[in-house]
């Protein structure tokens, strides 16, 4: 039994936006190029992109041997999660492509394993063929494969004969967005196999046979719409920093939740205390925030605390972005004990020397059992670090509270516990962290809230 490997990638250049999809087919033994296909499939999400992906790797893969094995490698968690089924479903765009992704093979042929980006250069780089054809007006037409390019870039051009070994095959799309826009076979004899005709090559190499550089970043809209609504055109950005040499960063964009009724009156509130919702400036505050991050189109996950101001202020901006939010307890604020619902100047009437240790130790508690300060970093680090892992070259979105926000911007700073009580953060407000390779890590505050109004 033949045994393929499928890495597939898709990406929207503004989420929802224009949309395109890669994937490549290899052979599990020899590591060879069989199959690759791309297509610009309009405006979509990234999610729906890379569920487009998926279908054409698939599909590629069953054209090749109904009968072998599959292991497909993306870089989307969602993808790779939602298909184990670990994870739930919810999104009405994406329950179809996922069923239908079901049907190419039986269950039991078929594993998936999340990788970090940079280990899936080459259906990104399909995909972003496949963007740029579309905001050509053209359709994607393969030329040289990756392998070949890649070849090429090494100095072996022409080595193997892998001149006019490509050979292109075209299906026309189904309305149930089956994929199969093109497909190249790299090697001859699976093209002779799949009687196809030789392609002519579709864009000329460099001199001594180079490619194109390929960023691992999905490039930006060519220009993004002005805040202000004017139209003016904005310069192409990285997404929230930019450091190319350093290569993509893993970037947490962090929201803290909108105002609830607690919040005007700064009176403490935490995971162990009533769980308010939020207020109608509140939720006016998230539909604000909503509509910015859409204007900016970066984020490609969305990620909340579990409390009931989090999670609502990240399903008003889900809503907007068309993504699923994806809960995680490593973000939910600190336990304050029997300080819940106070004020500061209450908690120091009550509870006085409780209060003077807190504000002087991190490792200290708050009266009743609560959690330090100390313990709160521990847990952030922890999952901070799972969350860079798991998203790698990716940016998300965090919507979370004031102590987890200042304890990753304290962290990637080098800053003292005590700077906690040097910052502020108003409600709706967006910071933002990017992780590099080389481990460093730089942070951008937009505390002011006032672009949102």
């Amino acid at each position: 039994m033949r045994e393929f490997i499928v890495e597939a990638d898709g990406g929207s250049r503004g989420n929802p936006g224009p949309a395109g999809y890669g994937a490549v087919v290899c052979d599990a033994a020899t590591g060879q190029t069989l199959l690759e296909a791309a297509e610009y499939i309009g405006v979509a999400t990234n999610n729906v992109a890379e569920y487009r992906g998926l279908l054409a790797g698939l599909h590629a893969a069953h054209t090749l041997d109904p009968a072998a094995t599959v292991h497909v490698r993306m870089d989307s968690k969602l993808v790779i999660e939602q298909m184990s089924g670990r994870w739930k479903i919810k999104h009405p765009s994406m329950k179809p492509l996922a069923t239908e992704a079901r049907g190419v093979f039986p269950a039991d042929r078929v594993t998936y394993e999340w990788i970090p980006r940079a280990e899936n250069k080459h259906a990104d780089r399909l995909a972003n063929e496949a963007m740029d054809a579309g905001a050509r007006g053209e359709r994607w037409s393969p030329g040289e494969s990756t392998a070949e390019l890649e070849a090429g870039a090494a100095g072996a051009a022409g080595a193997a004969g892998a001149g006019d070994a490509g050979a292109a095959a075209s299906a026309t799309p189904a309305a149930s967005a089956a994929p199969a826009a093109s497909a190249v076979a790299a090697g001859s004899s699976v093209a002779g196999a799949m009687g196809v005709p030789p392609l002519a090559r579709s864009r000329e190499r460099g001199r001594a046979g180079a490619a194109a550089p390929h960023t691992e970043q999905r490039p930006e809209p060519p220009g993004q719409q002005h805040p202000d609504g004017s139209g003016r055109q904005q310069p192409t950005t990285r997404g929230w920093s930019a450091a190319p040499d350093l290569g993509t960063p893993t970037t947490l964009v962090l929201l803290r939740h909108g105002e609830t009724p607690l919040t005007p009156q700064k009176r403490f509130s935490g995971s162990g205390g009533t769980n308010p919702p939020l207020s109608v400036a509140g939720r006016d505050q998230a539909h604000r925030v909503a509509d910015a991050l859409a204007r900016r189109g970066t984020v490609q996950t969305i990620l909340a605390s579990p409390l009931t101001r989090t999670r609502e202020t990240a399903e008003i901006v889900a809503a907007r972005l068309n993504l699923d939010v994806v809960l995680e307890d490593g973000l939910r604020e600190t336990d304050f004990g029997a300080w819940e619902g106070l004020t500061f100047g209450e908690v120091r009437d009550r509870h006085p020397d409780d209060l003077n240790a807190w504000l002087a130790d991190p490792a200290a508690r708050p009266t009743g059992g609560g959690e330090s300060f100390a313990e709160v970093a521990a847990r952030i680090a922890v999952t901070k670090d799972e969350l860079v892992t798991a998203h790698a070259g990716r940016t998300v979105l965090l919507v979370t509270h004031v102590t987890p926000i200042k304890t990753l911007v304290r962290l990637a700073l080098g800053a003292p516990p005590e700077s906690l009580f040097r910052m502020e953060l108003s409600a709706a407000s967006l910071s933002a962290v990017a992780y590099y390779a080389d481990g460093n890590a730089s942070v951008r505050l937009f505390n002011d809230t006032s672009h949102l109004r």
